[in-house]
């Protein structure tokens, strides 16, 4: 169900896309960031940073797409919020010694131990983390511009498909990658 929630946003933006416009798709994606963050806030009484984040660039760059019926304010979502997140992963290990993929892994890690009420106590080697922090810093960057490049090289249609599946396509393989970096640190069982 989480994840449902998770990307219900951008579900709901490539069905109204495909059966009205991008302009009502933008309505829709900013209704749809607005529900996330209050169920988010009523089930947990907080709000994760990043739906903050999502929700502010989303008004923004969403309501400029519709105020000016102009779907370039749109494409530049993406590539936004990919460079914020890849330049928060530099910074944070550079500037604050702290590593955002350590911590964001040793949180999965724990949540999974704790649902299946067992203790799982990993120590990941600060090299291996500084290896997958650097490498999904760069892969953020990547994506930023490969964004850039679809949405003003492509058509409006393969740009709605590339977003909706083709970065989540690239984003499965780069975690895909990542468990396969981390799995002989994991128990056994």
């Amino acid at each position: 169900m989480s994840f449902l929630i998770e990307y219900l946003p951008l579900i709901l933006f490539f069905a109204v896309y495909k059966f009205v416009d991008i302009f009502w798709a933008t309505g829709v994606l900013i209704i749809a960031s607005l529900i996330q963050v209050a169920h988010q806030y009523i089930t947990k009484r907080e709000v994760a940073k990043r739906h903050w984040i999502f929700l502010a660039i989303a008004l923004i760059l969403g309501g400029m797409t519709i105020f000016f019926h102009d779907e370039q304010f749109i494409k530049w979502k993406a590539t936004i919020i990919y460079a914020i997140l890849g330049a928060a992963l530099l910074i944070s290990r550079y500037l604050f010694n702290k590593n955002l993929v350590k911590g964001a892994l040793e949180g999965v890690l724990k949540s999974v131990a704790e649902k299946e009420k067992s203790e799982i106590d990993i120590d990941l080697p600060a090299k291996d983390c500084d290896q997958l922090n650097l490498f999904w810093a760069v892969l953020l960057f990547f994506i930023a511009g490969l964004n850039l490049y679809v949405a003003y090289h492509f058509s409006l249609d393969f740009w709605v498909n590339f977003k909706v599946f083709g970065l989540i396509g690239i984003t499965f393989v780069a975690l895909l990658f990542t468990m396969f970096k981390i799995q002989k640190y994991l128990p056994e069982e």
